[in-house]
């Protein structure tokens, strides 16, 4: 199913969130999040298509690799490694929530409306993500 199409009115209520955090975020930063998530949840067509962007936007292929294991890895500096944790803690929910130590140190880096927007660029892939694993939507083959 292409969701676009079934839904079009879904599909921009979606993408006028997707251009909010475009506009107000890192696109590195952003890329990491949006491939991160897309680890977690399963999403081989979000998987494809962020790495790919990622990578046209100057993003090396060892911190890409990287992510599987970021927390053991060098690549990343502390912004990013606090925005990954959200991005873990806010992917897989744990019923606690997300930790307050997790929370703190998104707010300490990015204060209060950066956090804010780093979580709705979360919400919003893990949002993409779901739409596409449920609909079973794949990439293109390359050829």
């Amino acid at each position: 199913m292409n969701f676009s199409k079934v839904s079009p009115a879904g599909f921009r209520a979606v993408y006028g969130v997707e251009n909010y955090v475009q506009g107000v975020l890192d696109h590195t930063l952003l890329h990491l999040i949006k491939v991160r998530a897309s680890m977690l949840n399963g999403c081989a067509f979000c998987l494809d298509m962020h790495t790919t962007d990622a990578l046209k936007d100057g993003e090396t292929s060892q911190r890409l690799f990287g992510l599987a294991a970021w927390r053991e890895s060098p690549f990343y500096d502390e912004r990013e490694r606090a925005a990954l944790a959200l991005t873990d803690a806010v992917t897989v929910l744990e019923r606690t929530g997300v930790p307050d130590e997790v929370w703190d140190a998104v707010v300490e880096r990015f204060g209060e409306e950066g956090a804010a927007n780093v979580l709705l660029a979360i919400g919003t892939i893990n949002l993409w993500t779901r739409l596409n694993v449920a609909t079973r939507r794949q990439p293109d083959l390359a050829g």
